[in-house]
């Protein structure tokens, strides 16, 4: 699994907009869509928040962990 399918997948399970996402990582909307559909690389520092944000650990964030913190 690559990181913008789990990022995708996160937020659908949180049932939070693309928008909202945008708001708590300080960006507009069009620049998160970006990383969700894979077109662009994703900052070390937003993956870092949105772990945080999540309750996460980078390697789920990054597809290499299939479990969830619980």
């Amino acid at each position: 699994m690559f990181f913008y399918q789990r990022i995708r997948d996160l937020r659908e399970d949180s049932d939070l907009s693309q928008q909202q996402l945008a708001e708590v990582l300080g960006i507009t909307r069009q620049q998160y869509q970006l990383y969700e559909s894979g077109k662009r690389e994703m900052p070390m520092h937003h993956f870092i928040k949105l772990a945080k944000f999540y309750n996460v650990s980078l390697d789920y964030l990054a597809g290499l962990k299939v479990h969830r913190y619980k």
